[in-house]
């Protein structure tokens, strides 16, 4: 590990405390090591609710497992619960001829979500033409209804090669 000498040693202490606490150099068990685990996890926090041309709208179930060091949702993995329920949104208006390629996600973390909320992620496509697709997904608390976080996702819709 390299140090910048121009930094305060307290400084690096305390971020090397940090990034320690967090776990950053602890091993990844061996059952996450197969394909696709990532996506299968966070999938399983979510559960389809409706299903409309252009809208979908799911709730995500905030458990320790996707919680970050300050006991509220991770941002990694609401950003992977935007980019599922964007594609999921997206696949309702664009043929199954073209494939979709995520070419921007942007992410807006207005709030928190706590350990154990349920919140409520509604998507819809705000555009869709021949060449993209742009979804809006919108995040609020549950139990509240107070917006915390909000995604767009344009997706470039492409041909599918014949091989």
């Amino acid at each position: 590990m390299e140090i910048s000498k121009d930094i305060d040693r307290e400084l690096v202490s305390k971020t090397l405390t940090f990034l320690e606490g967090v776990g950053m150099s602890d091993p990844v068990p061996d059952n996450c090591n197969t394909s696709d685990f990532y996506s299968d996890f966070i999938r399983s926090f979510l559960r389809l609710d409706q299903v409309q041309r252009g809208r979908i709208i799911c709730t995500l179930l905030v458990k320790p497992p996707i919680t970050n060091f300050f006991k509220s949702l991770h941002g990694g993995a609401l950003a992977a619960v935007a980019e599922i329920v964007s594609i999921a949104c997206a696949r309702t208006v664009v043929v199954e001829e073209k494939e979709l390629f995520l070419g921007e996600l942007s992410m807006s973390y207005l709030s928190g979500a706590p350990t154990n909320a349920e919140v409520i992620a509604d998507g819809s496509v705000v555009r869709s033409g021949r060449n993209l697709t742009a979804v809006a997904v919108e995040f609020k608390l549950k139990k509240t209804g107070k917006l915390i976080y909000t995604a767009r996702a344009t997706f470039y819709n492409m041909p599918v090669s014949k091989l």
